[in-house]
């Protein structure tokens, strides 16, 4: 069976030595399987805020907010 992602992932961008933005899921997914998104690469927090909020990425900026389980 093939991976038509993989292909896309062992890609590499000339002189950069990045892989390109994959799209979030692969092409062929099958149901009933768990699958994490690629994250895509966008806006970046300047240096300042991403040390103090923990990330660069906007996307993966999730402040908990739990306190325990409410009875």
């Amino acid at each position: 069976m093939s991976n038509p992602s993989a292909a896309a992932a062992s890609t590499v961008v000339a002189g950069k030595g990045c892989t390109p933005n994959p799209t979030p899921f692969p092409q062929s997914t099958p149901v009933a399987m768990a699958y994490i998104p690629f994250q895509q690469f966008g806006n970046l927090y300047p240096p300042e805020k991403g040390l103090e909020r923990g990330t660069i990425f906007p996307e993966l900026d999730k402040p908990f907010l739990g306190g325990g389980v409410l009875k």
